[in-house]
């Protein structure tokens, strides 16, 4: 009987496990990461007006979260992204934190093809999820 209760129990804490939220990222971090990034990327909004001022060898990052992978339209995307986005892949927070964690890797994942090429070149080695968090928060 005891047993039968400890499995009960357990099997609903690993259920409630499933369903609560992850732990809060840090925004302020990930808004402080994006130094890093805007070499290659800025942050302009739909109206034109400048988050934040960065380069265009990179897509603009307004808005990335809940965009369709390689759709944002004007900008030239290698192949291998271009498929990943007509897979019908949205980017989401995950998703982008472990694309920036090492791009190449997350593409040849997703592709399956060993010669996948990505634009981006650098890798985040910290702080990934806060980084993809400040992007959500970019928009709201």
């Amino acid at each position: 009987m005891k047993t039968r209760v400890i499995i009960r129990l357990a099997a609903t804490l690993g259920a409630l496990a499933l369903v609560t939220p992850a732990a809060a990222q840090d925004v302020a971090a990930g808004e402080k990461e994006f130094a890093k990034c805007k070499a290659c990327h800025a942050i302009v909004a739909d109206d034109g007006t400048e988050i934040v001022k960065g380069g265009k060898v990179g897509p603009n990052l307004y808005g990335v979260v809940g965009r369709k992978v390689g759709g944002l339209e004007g900008f030239k995307y290698k192949e291998s992204i271009i498929a990943v986005g007509e897979s019908g892949l949205v980017w989401d927070e995950a998703e982008l934190a472990a694309y920036m964690t090492d791009p190449k890797a997350w593409l040849v994942e997703k592709t399956g093809d060993a010669a996948a090429k990505t634009g981006m070149t650098f890798k985040q080695k910290s702080k990934q999820a806060d980084l993809a968090a400040y992007l959500a928060s970019v928009v709201n």
